[in-house]
C-alpha cells in the first residue's frame, strides 16, 4: 500500500471515531459551536440548537470518512474534507475567544489553547490526501 493511501485511511479512521464520538459525547463539541448560529443561544443566525448542529457535523465527517476510502471519490472527499477543517476554524477561534472571556475557565483556555491550532495539520493533512 502506498504511504499516501495509507495516510488517506487514517484520516477516514479519524474522522469516523469523531463522528461517532459527536453522537455519544455531543457536549464535548458544544464550545465549538458558535453562539451566533444556536437557536438556543438567542443566536441571530440560529436555525439550530448546539446539540442539533454538534449531530448534524456527524454527516459531512462520515461522509468525508466513507470518501477518502475510495481512490476515485478519494480527491474530492479530500478537497471537502479540507474545506470542512478550514471552516470548523472560525467555531475554534469563537470557542477560544469565550474561554478567554469573563465566562472562561482555566480549563476552557487550556483545551481551545490547543484545539485551534491543530487545525493546521489538519487541513494540511486533508490537502495532502487529495494526491493519493
Amino acid at each position: 500500500m502506498k504511504a499516501t493511501t495509507a495516510s488517506a485511511w487514517a484520516l477516514a479512521a479519524m474522522l469516523g471515531a469523531s463522528a461517532v464520538n459527536h453522537l455519544r459525547n455531543p457536549k464535548f463539541y458544544y464550545p465549538v459551536v458558535p453562539p451566533s448560529l444556536c437557536s438556543d443561544r438567542g443566536g441571530a443566525l440560529g436555525l439550530m440548537t448546539r446539540h442539533q448542529w454538534v449531530i448534524a457535523s456527524t454527516a459531512p465527517e462520515a461522509l468525508a470518512a466513507l470518501g477518502l476510502l475510495h481512490p476515485s471519490t478519494r480527491k474530492a472527499a479530500a478537497t471537502a474534507t479540507t474545506v470542512m477543517f478550514a471552516g470548523f476554524t472560525a467555531g475554534h477561534i469563537s470557542a477560544l475567544k469565550r474561554a478567554w472571556g469573563p465566562d472562561g475557565t482555566p480549563q476552557s483556555r487550556r483545551v481551545h489553547a490547543v484545539r485551534l491550532p491543530l487545525q493546521i495539520p489538519l487541513i494540511a493533512w486533508a490537502w495532502s490526501a487529495r494526491r493519493s
